[in-house]
């Protein structure tokens, strides 16, 4: 029994990462995954999956790691962000998760576990039945021989079945491998970062993988990755290709970021010394001084960069997130708009310019605020904080219909399913039978949580939270939005 339930686990592993994904501390940003987005496009069209929809999902873990899980999202941890040091190292992450998905890996790797499952429950038959034979043959002549027999062909084929799936997996890394590679290379791109990523968790993993075999290692023994990643990375035109200086700079201000949003105060200034005067230190520095400790403080070293960036979307965004949470959501307006307006209309900057117009208490703002919520939330349609921002505007309009669906949705999306119906059922008795406000009630009164949906326990660098709420911080405001290891 111990065989079968061991495939078994392997054959649902996949589901139960999706089933768990909600678990997973999301974290949105315009900033990041704007960049992200411009990292992978070039990627994505020579993979021929431009067309996919793909996109790149941040997990707020601190250790480097990048998979794939469900054929159309990368996931890259916050500690593979802030561990790549250039933009070509984690491009270079991200084009080999590319070849993941370009190469099906995912769908063949379910296939071959399937197998495995039937051969493991065949194996078990077959040894069940010696060992019975055994058993019985014992009982008569005192022998062990056909019981041993029976274990052995159980112990026996385990491994075997074992072996091959970890060499398919193997296989499966190596393709992915030369497949970034290649995609490296046609859209002009240096492969050594994936290389120097790569080797440098080699040089770490070589006294662990000192002795082990290399038949039960599901990726290849590393030296031996590392050498072959070498080989073929080396044959590029562009290995000496080095990343543009402004590429460079805005990769260093999205590592600023993260250090300022989730790391202590006292890890960002060892990171960015006081005496550090860069554009990522004065970044981190504004951040953590928001986050930790005076927010007139914070004003001043925001409007600095300002004065240095004035069309920098994400200053303004900043300065109007401070003010928000700081209790002065009128003051945060105008910057927000500004941040909306210099960032072609993004949609979390759009949901945050909404949550500080309702916060104002200035009935003036409520239309305007319906309008940028209702034009944000077409767009970013999973957004629970959106949605009760929205459900906050109708009320102080006297809408109660919308009021009640829009904290329906919002309710809905953080998994409180109970909460969602109730509300929905009581928005179907405001709205006239057959209108869009009704169907879209209805349609929650209906629906099934998908299944293994939690709670939401995402968090987000900007936007929409309170003081105690910050993101970082114990109570973080849940969220919306998550294979093959990428090392």
């Amino acid at each position: 029994m111990t065989a079968i339930a061991t495939v078994i686990a392997l054959v649902a592993a996949p589901q139960v990462a999706l089933a768990q994904e909600q678990k997973l501390a999301i974290l949105r940003d315009t900033e990041t995954e704007q960049l992200l987005r411009e990292y992978t496009k070039p990627i994505l069209r020579v993979a021929g999956l431009e067309k996919q929809n793909i996109q790149v999902t941040i997990i707020n873990e601190p250790v480097f790691n990048a998979f794939v899980a469900d054929g159309r999202r990368i996931f890259v941890n916050s500690g593979a962000l802030m561990q790549s040091e250039t933009p070509n190292q984690i491009i270079g992450v991200l084009a080999h998760e590319t070849g993941h998905l370009a190469g099906g890996h995912l769908a063949r790797l379910r296939e071959q576990l399937a197998t495995a499952q039937t051969q493991m429950i065949i194996a078990m038959l077959l040894g069940a039945g010696a060992l019975a034979a055994g058993a019985k043959s014992g009982i008569a002549s005192g022998g062990t021989g056909l019981a041993d027999a029976g274990a052995a062909t159980l112990t026996g084929s385990q491994n075997m079945i074992m072996r091959s799936l970890l060499s398919y997996q193997r296989q499966q890394e190596e393709s992915a491998d030369r497949a970034g590679v290649k995609f490296l290379t046609a859209t002009g791109q240096s492969a050594k970062g994936m290389y120097d990523t790569f080797k440098r968790f080699t040089n770490d993993s070589l006294f662990s993988a000192r002795g082990a075999d290399p038949y039960y290692m599901s990726h290849p023994m590393p030296a031996e990755r590392v050498a072959a990643l070498e080989e073929i990375a080396r044959t590029s035109p562009y290995w000496d290709k080095k990343d543009d200086p402004a590429l460079q700079l805005r990769h260093d201000m999205i590592r600023a970021k993260i250090s300022g949003f989730l790391e202590r105060p006292d890890t960002v200034y060892r990171r960015y010394a006081l005496s550090n005067t860069s554009l990522p230190a004065r970044y981190a520095h504004a951040i953590s001084t928001y986050l930790h400790g005076d927010l007139n403080n914070a004003l001043t070293q925001i409007d600095s960069l300002i004065q240095t960036q004035p069309n920098n979307p994400y200053f303004y965004e900043l300065r109007g997130q401070a003010l928000t949470d700081g209790g002065r959501p009128t003051e945060a307006v105008p910057a927000l708009r500004k941040a909306v307006a210099l960032s072609n209309n993004a949609p979390l900057i759009e949901i945050l310019l909404g949550q500080a117009l309702v916060a104002s208490d200035n009935k003036a703002y409520t239309e305007e605020a319906i309008n940028i919520l209702r034009n944000a939330m077409a767009r970013e349609t999973e957004q629970p904080i959106g949605y009760t921002q929205l459900a906050m505007a109708f009320a102080r309009k006297g809408d109660l219909a919308e009021a009640d669906l829009a904290s329906a949705q919002a309710a809905f999306l953080r998994g409180d399913n109970k909460t969602a119906k109730d509300l929905a059922s009581r928005a179907k008795t405001r709205f006239a039978v057959g209108t869009p406000g009704w169907v879209k009630a209805d349609d929650i009164v209906s629906a099934k949580l998908p299944a293994g949906q939690k709670k939401d326990n995402s968090s987000r660098f900007q936007f929409q939270v309170g003081p105690q709420d910050r993101p970082g911080r114990p109570g973080s405001r849940p969220g919306p939005e998550l294979g093959s290891d990428a090392n």
